[in-house]
């Protein structure tokens, strides 16, 4: 991991429309970092292309992380933005196409704060599925990939700032 995790005060969780897993990522990590009592971190969203902006998330994505008592029905879909490069600490990405276009978009110096999700929580060369066209399953391992890679991060992010 290129920057100590003790600095890590914001995180952008990105995917290809912002409805299904960067939204779930994110309320995923904001219940969990409440629970964990992980302190001050700033947590958002996006999309790489905007087909969806504005929109809330899919009534699918809302369904599956409320039967774990997340709440994402607030969130509305964006697209990345320039200025989020500069605005966050870490940008996650689901999944390799999307790193590869995230990557492409960031400024040289920016570069190293992005990572693909299970790459860098877990240490997994694979990619969050998108579970769009898929059925309740889809939406289920990913609930889970997302959960478990969150419980990684905050973990990690924890011990290295106990070690300052």
């Amino acid at each position: 991991m290129a920057a100590a995790l003790h600095a890590t005060t914001s995180i952008l969780f990105v995917c290809l429309g912002n409805i299904c897993r960067s939204p779930m990522a994110e309320g995923i990590f904001r219940t969990m970092a409440q629970q964990n009592g992980l302190g001050e971190i700033r947590l958002d969203s996006c999309g790489t292309g905007g087909w969806h902006i504005g929109d809330p998330p899919d009534s699918r994505a809302i369904a599956k992380v409320a039967e774990y008592g997340v709440d994402i029905s607030d969130l509305r879909a964006r697209q990345i933005a320039a200025s989020d490069f500069g605005r966050f600490d870490l940008i996650l990405t689901m999944d390799s196409a999307n790193f590869d276009t995230v990557t492409a978009q960031a400024p040289s110096d920016r570069q190293n704060r992005i990572h693909r999700f299970l790459h860098l929580t877990l240490d997994r060369p694979e990619d969050v599925p998108d579970p769009y066209y898929g059925g309740p399953d889809g939406f289920e391992q990913v609930h889970r990939m997302l959960a478990e890679g969150s419980a990684a991060l905050q973990a990690r992010i924890q011990s290295d700032r106990a070690s300052l």
